[in-house]
């Protein structure tokens, strides 16, 4: 295990994430659809970034000090950019503060229990939600409205990288606050 990821300051930590994601997650060539049905020159596929020992270390880390002071029962995400984020966040959690995860479907599923919420919720919770990458924030959104459903209140959003496309203001306008580790400012586009 490289000594030099654990005992990363925080500076140091933030720019080497940044560097893992403009290396391994980001495209600058070619036209793009996304999620969110809009087009793009550039894109985040952060699945690399989000299955590396190293990133996923990276991204639990800060997703653990965005919330260090916040009540947070429970963390998760829609499927399937947030699992891996959620699984991470989940691992680092153990030695700290415990918080369990979950998934939100796309769609609920048609056999077995139908749940559209998957894993470790209880109703009245206070949660967290993350994804990789935001444009206008309809997958947070989606996501809410499910675990609002479910009975929890959604404490804030978390994204790896915010493309700056909207899903602030989209989200506050619901009232949900956005965080962002990045945003699509802090790489060379």
């Amino acid at each position: 295990m490289p000594t030099e990821a654990v005992s990363l300051k925080p500076e140091e930590a933030r720019a080497r994430l940044c560097a893992l994601i403009a290396a391994k997650s980001l495209t600058k060539e070619g036209t793009f659809q996304l999620a969110s049905g809009q087009t793009s020159g550039f894109y985040f596929d952060m699945k690399p970034v989000l299955l590396d020992p190293e990133g996923a270390r990276l991204i639990a880390e800060a997703v653990l000090a965005e919330i260090e002071g916040d009540e947070v029962d429970h963390i998760g995400g829609l499927a399937m950019g947030a699992i891996p984020i959620v699984a991470a966040v989940v691992a680092m959690s153990w030695s700290r503060r415990p918080i369990a995860g979950f998934f939100v479907r796309p769609r609920q599923k048609e056999r077995g229990t139908k749940r559209l919420v998957e894993g470790n919720i209880q109703r009245n919770a206070r949660v967290v939600l993350v994804e990789d990458v935001t444009t206008t924030g309809g997958s947070a959104l989606q996501a809410a409205e499910a675990v609002w459903e479910f009975g929890c209140d959604v404490v804030k959003v978390i994204t790896v990288v915010d493309r700056l496309a909207g899903a602030g203001a989209n989200l506050e306008a619901r009232g949900l606050e956005l965080t962002a580790l990045f945003t699509r400012d802090d790489f060379k586009l």
